[in-house]
């Protein structure tokens, strides 16, 4: 199974059918997928934190939101996800393209990358890192049960290998 068919899957699967997005070279074929997908509403945006916020009007009305973008944009989101998301308990899975792990040609992505796990620790948002298509599939299609029994932000992390 193709790393992006199995992501585009497991969200179909979990029924998500609004997602915000920030690109990223590694989600670029996905996006393309979305795009072309009748039943999910796509809106890119330029800076994480609006999206979150997008996301939030999302799910007040009726929708199932996921945003996709890189874990640099964590870091930008960091106080929309806690005093918005989580303070009014609005589900919402974070799909991201982990950069900076092992691989990771750019040097200025590395130290986000390595403290990613630690900030989604200390945020107290549950994430997983699946290493195979076939593990991301599942991931990402109970993610948005999980998001929504939590009431809190979950996170899949996607790393430069398994692109």
């Amino acid at each position: 199974m193709d790393s992006t068919d199995a992501i585009y899957n497991g969200l179909k699967q979990a029924g998500i059918d609004f997602i915000v997005s920030v690109p990223c070279i590694n989600l670029k074929k996905l996006l393309k997928i979305i795009d072309e997908d009748e039943e999910i509403t796509h809106v890119p945006v330029t800076r994480e934190e609006e999206g979150i916020g997008i996301c939030a009007g999302a799910y007040m009305g009726f929708n199932k939101p996921a945003i996709l973008m890189q874990n640099s944009g964590l870091g930008n989101s960091i106080n929309a996800l806690k005093s918005l998301t989580e303070l009014y308990e609005f589900p919402l899975v974070m799909i991201m393209s982990h950069r900076g792990t092992e691989g990771e040609p750019i040097c200025g992505q590395v130290p986000m990358g390595q403290s990613t796990p630690d900030i989604l620790k200390a945020m107290n948002f549950k994430y997983e890192t699946p290493k195979t298509p076939e593990e991301a599939l599942e991931s990402v299609k109970n993610s948005w049960n999980l998001t929504n029994n939590s009431k809190k932000p979950v996170a899949i992390l996607l790393d430069v290998k398994y692109w």
